[in-house]
Order: C-alpha cells, then structure tokens, then sequence
C-alpha cells in the first residue's frame, strides 16, 4: 500500500508491462487504445480481453498510477463494471477493487464516475448478480474514507420509495443465501464503515427496526472473518451512542453474551461462578473455542469497554460475570496487544468509580500534555506485555476482585479513553472505520485486506475473495 501511495503521488509517468518507465503522453496513448474495447457496443472477446488487461495493470502501484489521470478510461471501467455482462464486468469489478485500495485514487474514481457508488450498490445488493462480492468490495474500500461514505449514505437514502436502502442492505448482510451465486460477505464492512456516521447509528439503534438484535448472531459466523470482524466493527461504532447503552444492555437486545461468548473458552469454573455468568456462558463444551482472529478479539474488547463508559453500564458488565470470561482470556491471549487491551479493560471492572461529575468516561475532556504522558505510559506497557509472564498478574487480578473493586489506580479511568476505538481516535466520541486485517498468499499473486481494505491481484488461480 505504501508503494500504492507513492505512485499515485506521482504527477506523470508510469511504468510498462515490461517494467520500463513511460510518458504521460505513452499513458494516455495506451489508455486511447484500450478505451474502444471497454465501451458496452465492443466485441465480447476483444472486451474481455482488455478488461484482463486491465485488471492485471491495477495489481501494481505503477499500473494503477497509470490509470489515475485517464477520466475517459475509469468511467468504462465503472460501466463496464455496472452492467450485467459475464467475465468482462467481473474482471472489471476486480479492477475497481484494487484501484479503490489506495485512498489516493478515490478522489479520481469519483471525479470520473460520481454515481459509482449508487452503482456499484444496486449491483451489490441485487440477489442475481454473480459478481455482487467484487462490488461490495469496492464499497468497503470507498467507504472507509469521509467523503465517499456520504456520497454512499446519500445512495442509499436515495432508495426506491417506501423502501429503506440500510434496511436492504442489513437484509442482505443477516439472510443466508441471498445471493445463491456470491457470499456478500464484504457487506459487513460496509455496514461497519456506514455506522461512522450518525445517521446510520440511528437507523441502527432505531428500537422499531430490531436491526442491531439481527446483526448479534453474526458475531460467531464460523465461515468468514470478513463479516464477522465487518459486524463486531459496526457493534463497536454503535456502542458510541452512551443513550443507549442501558437499552443494549437490557433484556430486549442482551449484547453482552454474544460480545463475551466468543472471547470464552472451555474453561471450567466453580459452582458459584458459573451462577454469575448469563446462561448462554455456562457449561460449555470442552470443545469451544475462542475467536482466532486477534483484531475482532481486540473489537470485541473494546466494544465492551465503550459499554462501561457509565456507571449503569460498568454495574451491569461486572454483574453478568464479564470479569471472569477476561480472566481465563488474559490468561490464554497469545497476542501482547490484545493482551493489554484485555488488561485495560480488566482494570475499568476492578477500578474504583471516578470522581462525581466524571461518571460518564465519554465525555471527560482528557488535556493533550496528560495524553501524550498517557500515550508514554501505553507505549511501556505494551513493550513489556511483550515479555511479561501471565500468572502473577492474573493472581493479583483475583485479589483485587476480593478487595471490593480497588485494583486499578485512578488514572487508569481515563487512561481507557485514548485506546476504546483505536490508535487513530483523538476525538472523544468519533466512530471508526472498521479495522480487521486478513492477509493471505496466493499461488500466483497476493490478495488482502488490510484495515478494511480489499485487493485483488490478478493472476490467482484460486477464486476470489479467499479467506485465512
């Protein structure tokens, strides 16, 4: 992505198939050479062909610098991309992919096509289309930046009449099978990069919709990370809203089992423990499993934690047991990380209350001098973390849980507020894009999804998207 950037940067040249450099004027003359074969009225074979070619210059930064200046090519790409062809318009979605990985050439791509996204949405959610996996791909990558996720909002309330656009698209996300021919599983973050915005929070949080009670079950999709970490991101974005934490936590949604069962494990606990637990947490089986993928363990977390930023809410995660699911997670966490989060969020449990008038952790104004000491301090930890031996810390854990919630020194309440959402929030109360990471090497190429972001490297032989 790095090199993606560099090039993009670039005010001419690029680099030919052979690896030489070229013109800007050779870029547009080999842009005018394929444009013909792109156009719908072209010869399905020369078509395709033009579309492979396409597709295999965007797997490069150079190749996709080539394109950013070439506004005639881009808008037959979308075309090409939005109608219901066969192979052409696949390739052509997959180019879009690659091309909306780099957030340098969103800007392009909508100058050229500002109806991309209402697009590329209708292709996305149409249950027929074959290639509506590739389109919400492309969605997921334009809608992790401002801009291009409200022109998508925009799409998507400019819906058909009587008919809600999230609402399609929340269907399509939770009803299995929608699309016979293409998982959707990039639906999720879509969603979850939508819910950075208000609007799409409060359609989320609507309790007349039961959206966010469809959406639950989803948090242990055994068959792709994709979704799973595209719902728990939009769970976490959601969480934001502290109005409506004691609806979330109340018995009409109940979120806290389906955020802390896939953080448990088959421990065993005594009599006495397990009577502390929600049901769904008691008595699992030997063979459960935790959730593998370390990022949504982290979101998960974090999640919680957003849960615990009023006194309602860090009442109700301590009394339904959340401390000791954390117990047996730092206890087994293989990630350093994801440890210290678990850490942070293990001390909010155990801490002592803050001060009157300071209950509500999302809105204490933390001062920059005390956060860049703060951002000192989280730096020491996670070096540590790195070494640090686990049992001693978990038998202070459980000595501070007898002690009446008095473990954790009293900066560690607002020491939660820079890390909640991520690294990237300075701003307290702003929703994040969502941020997974899924890597994965290919036969012939490489294809990833870093941070949310999709690419598509021609040349695989082994179907697309491919999970861990």
């Amino acid at each position: 992505m790095r090199e993606a950037a560099a090039y993009a940067g670039a005010s001419a040249g690029g680099v030919g198939p052979a690896g030489s450099l070229i013109s800007e004027a050779e870029a547009e003359a080999e842009a005018a050479k394929l444009l013909p074969f792109l156009t719908p009225g072209a010869r399905a074979d020369l078509q395709a062909a033009a579309a492979r070619h396409v597709l295999a210059l965007t797997g490069s930064g150079p190749g996709r610098a080539l394109l950013t200046g070439q506004a005639a090519l881009l808008r037959a790409l979308v075309e090409l991309a939005a109608a219901p062809a066969s192979a052409p318009a696949r390739d052509a979605a997959r180019a879009l992919v690659n091309l909306t990985a780099d957030p340098c050439l969103h800007d392009p791509l909508l100058a050229a096509e500002p109806g991309l996204p209402a697009r590329l949405l209708n292709r996305a959610l149409d249950p027929q289309c074959p290639w509506a996996e590739e389109a919400a791909a492309v969605l997921a990558n334009l809608s992790r930046e401002p801009g291009p996720c409200a022109v998508l909002m925009e799409a998507l309330g400019a819906a058909e009449p009587g008919e809600s656009g999230l609402e399609r698209l929340v269907q399509a996300l939770c009803t299995p099978g929608y699309n016979a021919r293409a998982p959707l599983h990039y639906l999720g973050p879509v969603l979850s990069n939508l819910s950075q915005r208000p609007g799409a929070r409060a359609f989320l949080l609507d309790p007349n919709r039961c959206v966010i009670q469809r959406l639950l079950p989803l948090t242990q999709y055994p068959d792709s990370t994709v979704r799973r970490g595209g719902v728990v991101g939009t769970l976490r974005n959601c969480c934001f809203e502290h109005r409506h934490h004691e609806w979330l936590l109340g018995p009409e949604v109940d979120i806290l089992p389906f955020l802390l069962l896939p953080l448990a494990g088959p421990e065993d606990f005594s009599e006495e423990e397990m009577e502390r637990l929600p049901v769904d947490l008691q008595y699992l089986p030997p063979d459960k499993q935790r959730e593998p993928d370390a990022a949504i363990r982290k979101m998960l977390m974090e999640t919680i934690m957003l849960l615990t930023a009023t006194a309602l809410g860090r009442q109700q995660v301590r009394d339904q047991g959340a401390y000791l699911i954390l117990r047996e997670l730092h206890s087994w966490e293989p990630e350093p990380h994801v440890r210290v989060t678990c850490e942070k969020l293990i001390q909010v449990l155990i801490g002592d209350e803050p001060e009157h008038g300071m209950e509500n952790l999302l809105e204490v104004r933390v001062p920059e001098d005390v956060e860049r000491k703060l951002q000192q301090l989280d730096l020491q930890e996670q070096e540590q973390s790195a070494w640090r031996p686990l049992g001693p810390l978990a038998q202070r854990l459980d000595a501070a849980e007898k002690q009446s919630y008095t473990y954790a020194p009293s900066r560690s309440m607002l020491r939660i507020l820079e890390e909640m959402p991520c690294k990237l929030w300075r701003v307290v109360g702003t929703p994040v894009p969502c941020c997974f990471q899924q890597e994965c090497s290919l036969l012939r190429g490489h294809c990833s999804a870093r941070a949310g972001r999709a690419l598509w490297v021609s040349g695989s032989s082994r179907g697309w998207p491919v999970e861990p």
